[in-house]
């Protein structure tokens, strides 16, 4: 009789007396783009929503959310970053001129960036 892991396309091997389920990645998931959101993300599913954080990891489908959530993250963070500087009038001009007004302003628009990007994705 099967387990649900194995109807799954999971297998099993074989450790002293035990069967471990068999949780290797495709070459494919090894090579997904997992950062600093996903990660964030990731954390967050096993602190907080343990059964869909297993549910996605033992159905093999957990690197290729997280690399979805990642290129969301990254997306609208740098979208985000763009408008608000555009917004704020912050420009190259500001840079070439008053160095530490720049890095001070942008600071704060990334640091604002990724609490939105951080409530409306990550944390969500």
């Amino acid at each position: 009789m099967k387990t649900i892991f194995e109807n799954n396309g999971g297998a099993y091997m074989q450790a002293g007396d035990y069967l471990l389920p068999n949780l290797s990645l495709s070459a494919e998931e090894k090579e997904m783009n997992i950062c600093v959101w996903a990660m964030r993300h990731k954390r967050y599913l096993k602190q907080n929503h343990k059964v869909r954080y297993y549910n996605l990891l033992t159905s093999g489908q957990l690197n290729s959310y997280l690399a979805d959530i990642e290129e969301q993250a990254e997306k609208m963070f740098s979208e985000l970053v763009k408008a608000l500087a555009k917004e704020e009038k912050i420009t190259e001009e500001l840079k070439a001129t008053d160095m530490m007004l720049w890095v001070q302003k942008m600071n704060n628009i990334r640091n604002r960036a990724t609490e939105i990007v951080n409530s409306q994705i990550i944390f969500n």
